[in-house]
């Protein structure tokens, strides 16, 4: 019996191909729905694994020192190479600069920097929105890879903080490194004018 309800619906299925071709077309789409809705959450696993992209190893950067100047960058009168620059928005409102205007926000770190950003070649690197000055220095600082006991006594430093461009403010932080092992580690710039208090870019010889 159960032979001939089989034949039947074989028989079924032979007289009615549109029908057929309709639920196959079904079964498709219900399958491509399955596909989309796994890729999506893919992706959003993807940015929560992205979050790995704010972590800058300083062994993928130049190990050495600065190159002959000028320009010459200067870290308590302690010459540096610009290793890596991090940048982020603050706020909700608020985007990153394009690439067309970022020379102009470097140099508004610090007058000249946009110059030693050319001769020394650093790495880039865009963050997302940031909340607060502190903040951003903290997750920056816990983001940068240093050797030893978070570079303590070595050539590498980090400076963080607040900078403003076109009277908006943004963050930045720096990746530094001189030629020897020094006592300079992190530093957090909370108000704009305490680059300059660190940090000197001579353009000329003296």
């Amino acid at each position: 019996m159960g032979g001939g309800w089989l034949d039947q619906i074989i028989r079924w299925i032979g007289a009615h191909p549109a029908v057929m071709l309709g639920a196959a077309l079904a079964v498709a789409g219900l399958f491509l729905v399955w596909l989309v809705r796994r890729w999506i959450r893919g992706r959003g696993h993807g940015q929560a694994v992205g979050t790995a992209s704010l972590v800058i190893d300083v062994a993928t950067l130049p190990q050495v020192g600065p190159p002959p100047g000028p320009p010459t960058l200067e870290f308590y009168n302690l010459p540096v190479r610009l290793a890596a620059i991090v940048l982020a928005p603050v706020g909700r409102v608020h985007d990153l600069p394009t690439r067309e205007d970022l020379p102009d926000v470097i140099d508004a770190i610090v007058p000249g920097l946009d110059d030693v950003a050319a001769a020394h070649q650093p790495l880039f690197r865009p963050w997302p929105r940031q909340v607060s000055a502190r903040g951003f220095a903290h997750a920056f600082f816990a983001n940068v890879r240093l050797p030893g006991r978070r570079g303590m006594k070595t050539p590498w430093s980090l400076v963080a903080g607040v900078f403003r461009i076109n009277d908006r403010p943004m963050m930045a932080g720096l990746i530094l490194r001189s030629d020897l092992p020094n006592r300079h580690e992190h530093y957090v710039i909370s108000q704009e004018d305490q680059w300059l208090g660190i940090l000197r870019v001579r353009l000329h010889d003296r």
